[in-house]
């Protein structure tokens, strides 16, 4: 990979030069920090600032990756997508990591890494959504200043109980990933279409990932098995048009057969329950010996009390009006007051300065 791609990735003249690509980078896609890199891999001119900010970004990625593997020796939860694609890029160009994503085997371990990053780092939100009813599935986005909060992303971890969470309508929430690493790549890398249209970052992904021993017909049973050929062929279609697919053209004319079934069963499947969302009550006192979220019913809806702070569900896309919380905060008061002796939910100090990113 080198600058030429890029520029044809962001449909830039090469004439333009570098002050252009890196601008246009900023402005079309996430892809800044890996065109500082590729820049610097040339020799290409640049100052201290320049500099600055392409040492944070690496910074960043090996904190990420530090991160990750503390927490899986200490919980059992695991990367997917992200920092697994990162290994495919090499040492002097490494792929931006926007952010970690990692999936937990279990609620208690999910806690039990949230506690863990609340504890240790300079947490300023967290925020809770419910996947389905039974089995009932958690994500936790944990976000934080970055070391410039004002020029870089701040970091932020994502937690979650199921590593896929499908699209909310015709594709259900797959709990498990298990594959060969480059396959559990491409699959999180095709789950993305669900939500979003894919962009430049996703085909310089295909192509670091286009050197590994794909076997067409057994990678294509596997990503129509987890219900993502449309996708898959998408992505890999969007790809061909800027690079080389090695192995991956074989996958990809293997799982033509599969989009059509794929999407009628789509059309077939009733959609699942909304996601309910948590709007922040208080921040609380770290309750290290819970590992569950608790429900409780209250005038005003949901109350979800976690080991690190305490919401009130809605479902996506609403949020609870004034009096609502007003009725769940005295909900909770009640609560705290019913069970003296329970985990401790007294609100930490500075709660009012918690704030979203």
């Amino acid at each position: 990979m080198n600058t030429d791609l890029l520029y044809r990735l962001l449909d830039l003249d090469p004439d333009a030069g570098p002050v252009e690509l890196l601008q246009r980078a900023r402005e079309v896609s996430h892809l800044s920090y890996l065109v500082l890199a590729a820049l610097a891999r040339e020799d290409v001119r640049m100052g201290a600032h320049a500099r600055a900010e392409l040492r944070r970004a690496r910074d960043r990625s090996d904190g990420y990756a530090r991160l990750a593997a503390e927490l899986a020796d200490a919980t059992g939860v695991r990367p997917i997508r992200d920092l697994p694609l990162a290994g495919h890029y090499p040492a002097d160009l490494p792929r931006p990591l926007g952010e970690l994503t990692l999936v937990s085997p279990t609620e208690a371990a999910l806690w039990q890494a949230v506690n863990r990053l609340v504890t240790e780092h300079p947490v300023e939100s967290v925020e809770v959504t419910l996947l389905g009813e039974r089995p009932r599935h958690t994500t936790v986005t944990l976000r934080w200043p970055a070391e410039d909060p004002l020029l870089d992303p701040w970091y932020r971890v994502r937690l979650g109980t199921a590593a896929l969470p499908g699209d909310r309508a015709g594709v259900p929430i797959r709990p498990y990933l298990a594959a060969d690493d480059h396959v559990e790549c491409l699959i999180a890398l095709a789950e993305e279409g669900l939500g979003r249209a894919f962009h430049p970052g996703d085909v310089l992904d295909v192509a670091h990932l286009a050197g590994q021993p794909f076997e067409p017909v057994e990678t294509a049973a596997v990503v129509a098995a987890y219900r993502l050929a449309p996708e898959a062929v998408a992505l890999l279609d969007l790809a061909a048009e800027h690079v080389p697919l090695g192995p991956l053209a074989g996958v990809r004319t293997v799982l033509e057969a599969e989009v059509a079934p794929e999407l009628r069963r789509r059309r077939d499947t009733a959609p699942p329950a909304r996601p309910r969302h948590g709007t922040l009550l208080r921040r609380t006192v770290t309750r290290h010996e819970w590992d569950e979220a608790v429900l409780l019913p209250s005038g005003a809806g949901t109350l979800l009390l976690t080991p690190v702070a305490d919401y009130l569900l809605a479902p996506e896309g609403t949020r609870p009006t004034a009096p609502d919380r007003t009725t769940a905060l005295a909900a909770l008061r009640a609560w705290d007051a019913m069970a003296p002796g329970a985990p401790g939910p007294a609100p930490c100090p500075g709660l009012s300065r918690t704030r979203r990113r």
